[in-house]
């Protein structure tokens, strides 16, 4: 069982080489099939530790006190597999963890900068909106300096919501 758990060590830290520092594919078929590998093999070590627990200490008349020392060591390797599958079971799921907060800070850097770019274009959306209706009475429209008075205006309000933004550190 000890190799078997080197190699599922070794698979469990290529794993998490792919999770924390590359971003590749979704990890979680990988982990829930590495965290059943550890379930089944929990499964097939549990029942020993109790016989060998019966073993070490004596119930069974048949085995000697000389053997005995054997089983108590058994006894303790078993011990020690199953708290190395429970603390590798454990990491898988502060694995998992990890990544779901890594996509997370990702997805919120994405939304932060979606949301400042259409932040900034709705006061410019709703001016042009205004000015594009096909209205006579806009005294606007017959200045010579209409339009580049307004494009300078819609200008100043981008460039005023960005200083806005830097100054309150949310770009």
């Amino acid at each position: 069982y000890f190799l078997v758990l080197e190699d599922l060590q070794k698979e469990f830290e290529t794993l998490e080489e792919q999770v924390l520092f590359e971003d590749g594919p979704d990890p979680s078929a990988s982990v829930h099939s590495l965290a059943r590998e550890l379930l089944s093999l929990r499964r097939a070590v549990w029942p020993m530790r109790e016989a060998a627990s019966a073993l070490m200490r004596g119930q069974i008349p048949a085995v000697s006190e000389e053997v005995q020392i054997f089983f108590r060591d058994l006894y303790d390797h078993i011990v020690q597999i199953i708290d190395w599958i429970e603390l590798m079971r454990d990491s898988l799921k502060g694995l998992m963890d990890s990544y779901r907060n890594r996509v997370g800070n990702s997805t919120n850097a994405i939304m932060r900068v979606l949301t400042i770019v259409a932040t900034i274009f709705i006061p410019l959306t709703f001016i042009a909106g205004v000015y594009g209706m096909n209205f006579q009475i806009m005294p606007e429209l017959t200045w010579p300096l209409g339009y580049p008075l307004i494009m300078g205006f819609m200008t100043l309000v981008a460039l005023g919501m960005l200083l806005y933004f830097k100054k309150k550190k949310w770009l």
